[in-house]
């Protein structure tokens, strides 16, 4: 008898995969950035997650990495001044930050790669979904699990910090200022996601503002509430079910870890009590990836500097562990 070689994770989630030409590769995009909220430690996130060893893991599990280069670049772009405008904070840093991350992920969309991205906080995917959807169009959805809402507008949002922001840029809710228009701010990002391909879940800290703008635009959500009634299964299914149907569609799925309880991901910037459990999280990233419609992530919010030695193992180990189970490790 000949001798068979089992198929790698890299070669299943390929053979998966309806939009990836190149799906075993996976174009890493790491932005060690915390411009977009006020707590420093959150840009030592992706080089906490290299040194644990995420992408000898990625590896491990079949794949070929392309690293995008000069990761160190994203802490030198901070101005060295950058005062607030409509309220929002460090508004120079965020812009010009987040348009580089939109040309590293749209390289590696343009390519045919998983687009993996590592933050820093979670301002930078306006830069990220920006870049998926210029290679994907409005065909893209977008699979949002956070405890958070992020859809603050410039006039909406209380504390300034743009990390709450991205998706009202990206779905063309924020319309420019005339003092964001004038300092030339955030004026390369047009409307890139419908509203209609957007689902969240894991919601249970939703300011005033956001959810009025979820229930005039009829934004779908699934809270912490909808996880506990119907089981993490069946919201994931009917999450899919509202924004890709027939699973025809590619999805960029963006992971925020506080979406996770703080007994899971303790060494996070805005942590909140209730949040999903360990498997409910990797369930989340283990459907997606099953689908076939992955074609980017993101894995934001591992804030290092947070809590003990022992919360800083814990939440980067379960972020490589997400980030693993998207890529498609299974249980067996």
């Amino acid at each position: 008898m000949g001798n068979s070689t089992a198929p790698t994770d890299a070669q299943l989630m390929a053979e998966r995969s309806k939009f990836l030409k190149n799906g075993t590769t996976v174009g890493v995009t790491c932005v060690p950035f915390s411009g977009g909220q006020p707590k420093g430690g959150v840009d030592d996130g992706p080089v906490e997650m290299i040194r644990f060893g995420i992408l000898d893991q990625i590896q491990g599990m079949g794949y070929a990495v392309e690293l995008s280069d000069n990761m160190e670049k994203y802490r030198s772009m901070r101005p060295a001044n950058d005062p607030p405008v409509d309220n929002l904070k460090n508004p120079r840093y965020v812009d010009i930050a987040t348009r580089r991350v939109a040309e590293q992920v749209q390289a590696h969309c343009k390519e045919g790669r998983i687009a993996l991205t590592l933050g820093g906080d979670h301002s930078i995917a306006m830069g990220t979904l920006v870049g998926s959807s210029s290679v994907y169009g409005d065909d893209l959805c977008v699979i949002w699990i956070d405890a958070h809402a992020d859809i603050n507008t410039p006039s909406t949002t209380e504390s300034g910090n743009l990390h709450g922001c991205p998706l009202s840029f990206v779905l063309g809710l924020s319309e420019p200022s005339e003092a964001l228009s004038n300092a030339g701010l955030f004026d390369w990002i047009k409307p890139c996601v419908r509203k209609d391909r957007l689902v969240y879940i894991g919601l249970r800290d939703v300011d005033t503002g956001e959810k009025e703008i979820l229930r005039k635009h009829g934004i779908k959500a699934f809270s912490m509430h909808d996880v506990d009634k119907h089981g993490i299964g069946k919201v994931v299914e009917m999450a899919l079910d509202h924004v890709n149907k027939d699973r025809l569609l590619p999805v960029h799925m963006s992971f925020d870890v506080d979406a996770l309880d703080p007994t899971v991901a303790p060494a996070t910037g805005t942590p909140v009590r209730g949040g999903l459990t360990f498997r409910e999280g990797h369930y989340i990233c283990e459907a997606i990836a099953e689908s076939g419609c992955l074609v980017a992530l993101d894995l934001v919010e591992v804030n290092p500097t947070l809590g003990d030695p022992e919360s800083l193992r814990q939440t980067v180990a379960v972020g490589c562990s997400l980030v693993r189970c998207s890529l498609g490790e299974s249980l067996l």
